[in-house]
């Protein structure tokens, strides 16, 4: 995928190439595995055949180019460009561990640099390009949403942000269907008590996720079959309160009515209180 952010680093490239204007590039020799340096290139020079790999999709011998500039250059704006640059190639091909070690040590070093929202942006982008659906393990959704939220934190007024909050969404959501399809594993096999344990995470945690309204209904349903008619009712309550026009509100409706009870918020019941904590109300 394209990288939405490759502007930022139209910058350091055009900086590059103008500074490495007029200098001829030393002949190096390239294997499948290594770079096989024949003499130490002026930064300009090596810096820009850094981006040129980067630029034919060569991600791995890019990264180790711009790693080059930094071991020969250690102290210099060069080196801190470098270290940048070298995350986000091995970002491109896909190296995501040595992409985030890259971009942590950045951080660590120029933590006050113009460019470290978008090293943290990076981060957060590196752990989601790698979110799996929700059947599988979802640590990778977890680290996403921790890093957009610093992104967020740290980096409010960032250009960053903006997308950093979008995502933050969309992972939270991922959260919340995994939830959703482990209880409703339970569910189908009567496991009440532990497809409540499920649904309860999603109205607690993930309250702005689009999988509220279910959770309302399949909480409902859990409920009535334990025979714990009031917080049956509040959850009716609730999801007949903030989305009445929803098929789930329906759905639960005919369920309580089904058993001869009303929607009522039971203001005593867990879910009346985990639902105000979780609302602010």
């Amino acid at each position: 995928m394209k990288f939405p952010m490759f502007r930022k680093f139209g910058r350091l490239a055009l900086l590059a190439i103008v500074v490495g204007a007029g200098m001829s590039l030393s002949a190096c020799g390239r294997g499948d595995d290594e770079f096989l340096v024949e003499e130490e290139l002026p930064v300009g020079p090596a810096y820009n055949e850094a981006l040129a790999f980067l630029n034919d999709g060569e991600f791995r011998l890019a990264a180790e180019k711009f790693e080059e500039v930094e071991r020969q250059n250690p102290y210099s704006a060069w080196a801190r460009k470098a270290i940048l640059m070298s995350a986000f190639a091995r970002y491109r091909g896909t190296d995501y561990d040595g992409a985030v070690q890259g971009l942590e040590r950045y951080l660590t070093l120029y933590p006050g640099s113009e460019d470290a929202a978008y090293a943290q942006y990076l981060i957060a982008q590196t752990y989601y390009d790698q979110i799996p659906d929700v059947t599988r393990d979802q640590q990778a959704t977890e680290k996403a949403l921790e890093a957009f939220r610093e992104v967020s934190r740290l980096y409010p007024d960032s250009q960053y942000a903006r997308d950093s909050r979008r995502k933050l969404l969309l992972a939270t959501d991922q959260l919340a269907g995994k939830e959703m399809e482990v209880g409703r594993y339970y569910l189908a096999r009567d496991n009440y008590v532990a497809a409540l344990n499920r649904f309860k995470v999603v109205v607690t945690d993930y309250q702005t996720s689009t999988h509220i309204e279910e959770a309302l209904m399949r909480l409902t349903e859990s409920y009535m079959a334990l025979g714990i008619t009031s917080e049956a009712q509040t959850a009716v309550a609730i999801l007949g309160h903030n989305y009445p026009s929803s098929e789930w509100y329906q759905d639960a409706y005919s369920l309580l009515q089904s058993g001869g009870l009303e929607p009522r918020e039971v203001q005593e019941s867990f879910l009346s209180r985990a639902w105000k904590v979780a609302t602010g109300g």
